[in-house]
């Protein structure tokens, strides 16, 4: 039994004379569907972001706007140039031909969220909110869902945490291309107030079983409480594992170098050039968009003292890269794999512990998932390990100072070759 010669085949049909029943594996029609305004968007961030500074227009009230497939080219850091498709938001100058990863999408919890998305190459595109649990419509799932030349997206978050979105169509490529960014689901009242942009911010947790975090407010949810099950964090910091294959880059430089062939069968010849698709060896590595400078099977570190530009960063200020804080501060550290390989993270052994406190965008510990999950204590030394689209967030709190580094392994894509080693400076003062 063989691919040329299977023991069984499945009968497919060509789809010529069809191709409207198809429309999410080929082109869309020319004009994007209409999308009813099912739900009024009430989300603050936009203006929020345009009266700080951040913006230079809110296009349509309470909405966030995001356009894909900025194509660009990026400097490596031995100089190579390399073909991205980037995301970027229409109403945010700083991000004016895309960013890598694409900026933060922060929303309240319970907010009606209303996303803006063109595409600005070749259509079709989608956005999937990654975690996030909207209608199919909605959910920018590419063959599953609708594909857009523009569409309008809608959903209400119900669950604080960290999720993230990319393009769904043709994602292999897309997504090792930097269409993706992160999205982050904050407390409903978190854009309330005069410090609506800075820290201390709360996430959601269950911290009864750890009280060295202060600030833990544990009335059940049902109170109306808007802090109810969140904890206070003073330093938020980002790491983002990325890596990048040249060959792809270079190879694949189309953006639809991905796409079945139309007019044949379905799932038999769609072409992935050059055989390379299952053999993935990426060059270049970063943490947050930061390039570690050393060879493949080496290791580098960051610089100290890195943070977020607001701007980037749904007008929020201070969060960081590298890790920078006082002795006592509460730290939270929010981390997702957008390489394709495995990541090992860890913390030297005898220097802090981690608590994780949400996988994947669901807060261990908190209803509905109180009864099969709980937040989970890791030692110094012990390293987390997860694989491509995964997330956790994580809290630690010095009682002295200290200066070290965490490390972040990249593993090949089966899982058993170290591939390089990033450091990121974590410094506690008095």
């Amino acid at each position: 039994m063989s691919f040329a010669a299977p023991a069984f085949t499945v009968a497919r049909h060509p789809i010529v004379g069809d191709e409207a029943e198809y429309a999410k594996m080929f082109d869309p029609p020319n004009a994007s569907p209409n999308t009813p305004e099912l739900l009024i968007p009430n989300n603050p961030v936009p203006e929020i972001m345009l009266a700080a500074g951040f913006q230079n227009i809110v296009t349509t009230p309470n909405t966030v706007q995001r356009r894909l497939m900025n194509s660009t080219r990026l400097t490596m850091w031995d100089g190579t140039r390399l073909g991205f498709f980037l995301i970027s938001d229409a109403d945010n100058p700083s991000t004016v031909g895309g960013n890598f990863p694409a900026a933060t999408i922060r929303v309240p919890r319970g907010k009606i969220f209303h996303g803006e998305v063109q595409g600005a190459g070749p259509p079709p595109h989608t956005i999937h909110w990654h975690g996030i649990e909207p209608t199919a419509l909605n959910d920018g799932v590419g063959h599953c869902s609708m594909e857009i030349g523009r569409y309008l997206y809608q959903f209400q978050p119900n669950f604080i945490g960290t999720y993230f979105y990319h393009c769904h169509r043709n994602t292999v490529q897309h997504f090792e291309f930097g269409l993706y960014g992160l999205l982050i689901i904050e407390p409903p009242n978190a854009y309330d107030g005069p410090n609506a942009l800075g820290f201390p911010r709360r996430t959601a947790a269950n911290l009864a079983a750890f009280p060295q975090f202060p600030g833990f407010n544990a009335s059940p949810l049902e109170s109306g409480d808007p802090e109810a099950m969140t904890v206070p964090y003073d330093v938020e910091a980002f790491w983002v594992a990325q890596t990048v294959d040249p060959t792809w880059h270079i190879t694949a430089s189309d953006p639809r170098a991905f796409f079945p062939a139309q007019g044949n069968p379905i799932g038999l010849n769609d072409s992935f050039p050059h055989g390379f698709f299952n053999d993935y060896r990426p060059k270049y590595f970063f943490i947050t968009s930061i390039p570690l400078a050393a060879p493949a099977e080496s290791s580098a570190a960051i610089p100290s003292g890195l943070a977020l530009p607001p701007a980037l960063n749904s007008g929020v200020t201070g969060t960081q890269i590298s890790i920078n804080a006082r002795v006592g501060q509460t730290i939270f550290i929010r981390c997702l794999d957008a390489s394709y390989g495995w990541i090992r993270v860890m913390l030297p052994p005898e220097t802090l512990d981690l608590v994780i406190i949400e996988w994947d965008g669901r807060a261990l510990g908190v209803p509905p998932c109180n009864k099969y999950t709980h937040p989970i204590l890791v030692p110094a030394g012990t390293p987390i390990e997860f694989s491509v689209a995964r997330r956790f967030g994580a809290l630690m709190r010095a009682t002295a100072p200290i200066s070290t580094f965490a490390t972040v392994e990249f593993m090949s894509h089966e899982g058993n070759r170290l591939e390089f080693t990033a450091r990121i400076p974590i410094n506690i003062t008095p």
